[in-house]
């Protein structure tokens, strides 16, 4: 009988979803990489990563996220919502619904305030055009998704 619980609650899961195995990996993996960037090691997969903070869109409890960046001008950055499968991360629906709380931690570096802004058109084509030569791995991962991953550009406030 149990064991036919914990199939029905896998099974009612929705598609795309990881398991409490899975959430907990990611959550201890997070962790790992944020305690790296706040000792002033911020690379991971020969990308530059900084921790995004966030609050939850539906709990208002503050998030801290690992995330590739990439250089823009002098003081913003691009970060690229690619992770999530065929969604988009939470990260990214959080910062959205939350702009005016974001924050970024460059390694070794206190937080600074950000405001989010999504490219879109041109902007956000000249943007991954920059973004797919600098890590051609992403331009393989984005052909094979269904969805156009967003770009967001982080402006210090």
């Amino acid at each position: 009988m149990a064991r036919n619980q914990r199939t029905d609650q896998r099974e009612a899961r929705k598609p795309g979803t990881p398991g409490p195995v899975s959430r907990w990996m990611q959550r201890t993996m997070n962790a790992r990489m944020n305690r790296k960037i706040r000792r002033g090691r911020g690379t991971f997969m020969g990308m530059d990563v900084l921790i995004l903070n966030t609050v939850g869109r539906r709990s208002g409890e503050p998030r801290q996220t690992p995330v590739a960046w990439f250089p823009d001008t002098d003081d913003t950055r691009l970060v690229v919502a690619s992770g999530g499968g065929s969604q988009n991360p939470d990260w990214y629906a959080n910062l959205m619904a939350h702009p005016d709380q974001a924050s970024i931690e460059l390694p070794g570096r206190d937080a600074v305030g950000v405001t989010p802004h999504r490219l879109d058109g041109a902007e956000r084509d000249e943007a991954w055009q920059r973004i797919a030569a600098a890590q051609p791995r992403l331009a393989k991962y984005q052909s094979k998704s269904d969805r156009e991953y967003p770009i967001v550009r982080l402006t210090p406030r």
